[in-house]
């Protein structure tokens, strides 16, 4: 049986932290290389009921220029409306775009603490990174 850690890549879109506006500019990740993909966005306290939604934005430009968020039928799950607090949310993603970015956007109250992954999988199938 092979391992699941030699078969993935962990790439930090957005680091733990508490954020109080929409966070738009996390890493952007390249999905090239990879045979499957999937987000995982995990949340700690909210704060002054704050409401946050996650989303993932793709594109074919590395600055994800003309970019857009991926839809239902690119995920292999969905988003929850909003995020709960000390949670885990994983959403998978099938679509042909090479680039990603995982976006939180703040609906209202104060604040999250919240962090985003891709993991990228199936990387022997591909060629590797």
């Amino acid at each position: 049986m092979r391992d699941l850690k030699s078969n993935i890549f962990t790439a930090l879109c957005i680091a733990p932290s508490v954020h109080s506006a929409t966070k738009s500019d996390g890493a952007v990740v390249d999905l090239q290389g990879c045979g499957s993909a999937a987000v995982v966005v995990t949340t700690g306290a909210i704060a002054g009921d704050g409401d946050f939604t996650a989303s993932l934005v793709v594109g074919d430009a590395a600055d994800l220029s003309g970019g857009a968020a991926a839809t239902a039928d690119e995920l292999i799950g969905a988003f929850p409306a909003t995020l709960a607090a000390n949670s885990a949310v994983t959403v998978g993603y099938r679509g042909g775009k090479r680039y990603a970015r995982v976006v939180l956007t703040k609906n209202g109250g104060t604040s999250i603490a919240a962090s985003a992954v891709i993991v990228k999988g199936d990387l022997a199938l591909r060629g590797g990174l």
